[in-house]
C-alpha cells in the first residue's frame, strides 16, 4: 500500500500545484478537451443503433471485446453509487494517469495510460473540473474481465508534468496527437506482447472490431503512397473533423471526428504541423 498512497499523495500535490485560474475557465477548458481532442464519450458514451443514446452522455457501459478481454468503458459522471460522485480529484487524476483506481486497483486496457502520463496537471485539472459539472446518471456498468496477466503497475506514480506552449506548433501538435488525443495509440502497429511500435509511430495497421464490423487504422506518416504524403493541410483536416476521405469516402468508427469537429481551428493547424513531421513509413 505505501506505493498506492504515495501516489495519491503526489497527485494531490500536483493539484495543489496547478496555478490558481477561475473555474468557469477550468470547467471550459476541461469541456474542450473531453468533448473534442480528447473524445472521452467515444468510449465511456453508451453507444445504440443511431449512435450515442440520448441523455446517456459518460454514464459508461460501451463494451469492447478482444481475445484477451472484455472490457466496459466505465460511468464518468459524478453520480455518487455508480460514477464518480465520491471520489476525490487527486484519485481521479491518478485513475487517468497511472491507471489506479479509488480501490487501489490497476485500470486495464483499453485506457491508453502510456500515453495519459503526459497529460499536463492543469488540463488533467481541467478534466476533472468538467467532469464535476456533467450531469449525474446511474448507470451500473459490468466489470471488465481480462484473460492476460496484468501488469503489478503502470509505473511510478506521474511526477509534475508541465504545460506545452501553444507557441511551438510542433511540441504542441504531439501533445494533441499523443497525450491528449492518444492518435497513435491507434495510428501505431503492435509488436508481439502488445508493445507499440513506437519506431513506426502513426504507420497504422491495427484492426478494430465492433458493431461497425472491422475497421484497420490508416497510416498517418508522411509516406506518399500509403500515409498523408500527397494529402494538402484541409484533406487531412476535412479526414479529422468530417471524416472524409480525399476521394470522398468516409471513414469508419473509431474515429472520432463527430468529437474533433469541435476542435478549435488553431490547434487543429498545429495537430497537422505535427503529422507532416512523422517519417514516411510504409
Amino acid at each position: 500500500m505505501i506505493t498506492l498512497r504515495c501516489g495519491l499523495a503526489a497527485a494531490a500535490l500536483l493539484l495543489a500545484c496547478v496555478p490558481a485560474v477561475r473555474a468557469d475557465d477550468l470547467v471550459e477548458r476541461g469541456r474542450a478537451l473531453v468533448n473534442g481532442i480528447a473524445a472521452c464519450g467515444n468510449c465511456h458514451t453508451p453507444q445504440g443503433p443511431d449512435g450515442p443514446l440520448p441523455g446517456m452522455e459518460l454514464a459508461g457501459g460501451t463494451p469492447f471485446v478482444e481475445q484477451a478481454f472484455t472490457a466496459y468503458g466505465s460511468n464518468i459522471t459524478p453520480e455518487p453509487e455508480t460514477g464518480i460522485g465520491r471520489w476525490s480529484d487527486a484519485q481521479l487524476v491518478r485513475a487517468i494517469r497511472d491507471g489506479v483506481r479509488q480501490d487501489g486497483s490497476l485500470i486495464g486496457p483499453p485506457m491508453p495510460f502510456e500515453f495519459y502520463k503526459g497529460i499536463s496537471d492543469s488540463d488533467a485539472a481541467a478534466i476533472v473540473a468538467y467532469l464535476r459539472s456533467v450531469r449525474p446518471v446511474k448507470n451500473l456498468v459490468p466489470r471488465s474481465e481480462y484473460a492476460m496477466p496484468m501488469p503489478a503497475s503502470y509505473g511510478p506514480p506521474t511526477g509534475r508534468v508541465p504545460d506545452v506552449p501553444k507557441d511551438d506548433p510542433v511540441r504542441y501538435g504531439a501533445y494533441m496527437a499523443g497525450p491528449l488525443g492518444h492518435c497513435l495509440e491507434c495510428h501505431t502497429p503492435m509488436l508481439p506482447g502488445g508493445r507499440r511500435d513506437m519506431a513506426r509511430a502513426g504507420a497504422g495497421g491495427q484492426v478494430f472490431r465492433g458493431p461497425w464490423g472491422e475497421t484497420v487504422a490508416r497510416n498517418i506518416t508522411s509516406d506518399p503512397e500509403r500515409g498523408l504524403g500527397r494529402w494538402s493541410d484541409a484533406e487531412i483536416k476535412r479526414a479529422v473533423t468530417e471524416g472524409v476521405r480525399p476521394d470522398g469516402t468516409r471513414l469508419g468508427p473509431p474515429m472520432a471526428f463527430h468529437f474533433y469537429k469541435s476542435i478549435d481551428p488553431a490547434d487543429l493547424d498545429r495537430l497537422v504541423t505535427f503529422l507532416r513531421t512523422l517519417p514516411p513509413r510504409s
